[in-house]
């Protein structure tokens, strides 16, 4: 039985570049224009249907289980693909930018590779080489019966963070949490106190103290303080 369950995918709208451009002015040699990948142009290179269509797309094609599947704790997990679309629309150098894991840029870059051509950037109104950043963002919600929140669902912040743990025929007295990076205690209340003091992403897991069985885990993205 699999211990987390979807809650959704979230195919959020494209990325917006901020590189410099890669040619000022462009060279005299137009052939070599012809050659060049842009990082910054007129008119971005986009998906045909646009945003729409693309996440009708990624309804479709886009396995939404894959971190399920591959043991993904509980978290919220956004995916960056980097790719190139030429001058004829087609793709190719697609790599991640991002190491989530658990298959999710693997799926990713799948459906990528079988999304066809899509429509050429443009630089003074030609239609150019470009590089193109595409993120998607999972979202894998905790079983039936594991509640664990925050001040800001799916991330914590550096310092302390109030964490509230409600376990189902299990009291907080007889649970036990860990953090792969960090510390946490349990208030007299009962209520958890995570102390983070780095950004990245940490694993939260909550235990059965008296067996030592893992209930449940979650991820936290870990932010500078707002």
């Amino acid at each position: 039985m699999k211990p987390y369950k979807i809650l959704t995918a979230v195919c959020l709208l494209f990325s917006i570049n901020n590189f410099a451009q890669v040619t000022t002015p462009p060279p005299a040699d137009s052939t070599k224009l012809l050659d060049l990948i842009f990082t910054k142009v007129d008119f971005e290179a986009g998906y045909p249907g646009g945003s729409e269509g693309w996440i009708n797309y990624l309804r479709k094609n886009l396995n939404a289980n894959v971190p399920v599947d591959n043991g993904a704790p509980a978290g919220k997990f956004t995916v960056i693909i980097k790719f190139v679309v030429s001058r004829n629309g087609s793709l190719s150098d697609i790599n991640a930018e991002t190491k989530q894991g658990y298959g999710m840029e693997e799926e990713v870059i799948r459906i990528i590779k079988k999304s066809g051509n899509w429509i050429a950037a443009e630089q003074n109104n030609r239609k150019v080489n470009a590089y193109r950043r595409q993120p998607v963002t999972f979202v894998v919600e905790q079983e039936d019966g594991c509640d664990i929140t925050t001040q800001d669902p799916y991330a914590l912040f550096i310092g302390d963070n109030t964490v509230n743990v409600k376990i189902k025929k299990v009291k907080n007295s007889d649970l036990r949490l860990t953090l792969s990076r960090g510390t946490i205690r349990q208030t007299e209340d009962g209520q958890f106190i995570a102390n983070v003091t780095e950004p990245g992403r940490v694993i939260l897991r909550v235990y059965n103290a008296k067996s030592d069985r893992e209930i449940c885990a979650t991820s936290f993205e870990v932010r500078a303080k707002k």
